[in-house]
C-alpha cells in the first residue's frame, strides 16, 4: 500500500510491481469485495493526519510513506526513495530529522536510519542514486553532485550528476527517459565537448553498469589514476 502511495506522488526507486494495495479500516475491510486480482486489500487503521490526498485519491501522507518503505526495502530502492522525495520536494531535511523517532523500535528501523543518513535531494534520478552508492561502497565516493562547471566569464559549460573535483572528473548517469531522445542525445554530445574542452574527462554509466557491483568504481578508480599521472 505504502509503494502504491508512492507512486502516486511520483516518488521513485521502487522496484516494478503490478498491484494496488488498498488500505481500509477494520469495519470497511471485512465489508469490501474485490474481484480484480491485482488489488490486494489491507485492514489498517491510520492516525488522524496519517492520509491525505492526491489528485482526489486518499494517500497516506509524504513522511509517513517514506518511514514505512524505508522500513520494508533493501538499502539501494530506500535510498533512491529518500532521494526522490526530497528532490521533489515532498519532504525537507527537517522533515527527514524526524523520521528516526517515528520508526524507533520497528523492525528494520536500525537499517532505515542508515539509509536515512545517506540520501541526498540532488539526486534526480534512481540511476544518479546506485551509480552514487556503487561508489561509496566501492571506496570512491563523488566528493559532490549536480556540479557546475563554468568558464572564466561565468558561463554555465554544464552540469555533471557526479563530481570529483580535485582530478576534473565527472560521472554521468544515463537514463534512458531523461536521454533516450535524439535531442537529449546530441544536447549531450554539445555539453560533453564543452565540459571536455574545459579540462574534464567524463564517465557514462547505465542502469546495467550498477548491476556488477564493482564496474563502476573501478572505472572511476582507473580514470582518477590516470588523471593523477598527466
Amino acid at each position: 500500500m505504502f509503494g502504491t502511495a508512492a507512486e502516486l506522488y511520483g516518488i521513485a526507486g521502487l522496484p516494478r510491481r503490478d498491484e494496488i494495495h488498498v488500505a481500509l479500516p477494520g469495519r470497511a475491510a471485512k465489508l469490501a469485495r474485490v474481484s480484480d486480482p491485482a488489488i490486494v486489500l489491507h485492514q489498517i487503521e491510520h492516525p488522524l493526519g496519517a492520509v491525505a490526498r492526491v489528485n482526489g485519491i486518499a494517500a497516506t501522507e509524504p513522511r509517513l510513506t517514506v518511514s514505512e518503505i524505508i522500513l520494508r526495502e533493501c538499502r539501494y530502492a530506500a535510498v533512491a526513495v529518500l532521494d526522490s522525495a526530497l528532490n521533489r520536494g515532498l519532504l525537507t531535511p527537517e522533515c527527514l530529522a524526524t523520521i528516526p523517532a517515528l520508526i524507533r523500535g520497528r523492525r528494520g528501523a536500525v537499517a532505515a536510519r542508515g539509509y536515512l543518513a545517506e540520501a541526498d535531494g540532488r539526486a534526480q534520478s534512481p540511476l544518479e542514486t546506485r551509480s552514487r552508492l556503487r561508489c561509496v561502497d566501492g571506496g570512491v565516493p563523488p566528493d559532490t553532485l549536480q556540479l557546475e562547471v563554468r568558464d572564466d566569464d561565468g558561463y554555465l559549460l554544464g552540469i555533471g550528476d557526479l563530481g570529483w573535483r580535485g582530478p576534473r572528473l565527472i560521472a554521468e548517469a544515463d537514463g534512458r527517459d531523461a536521454h533516450g531522445t535524439p535531442e537529449a542525445a546530441y544536447a549531450d554530445r554539445r555539453r560533453q565537448n564543452r565540459l571536455v574542452n574545459a579540462g574534464w574527462t567524463i564517465l557514462r554509466f547505465t542502469w546495467q553498469d550498477t548491476l556488477q557491483p564493482t564496474y563502476i568504481p573501478h572505472t572511476v578508480r582507473q580514470a582518477i589514476a590516470a588523471l593523477r599521472t598527466r
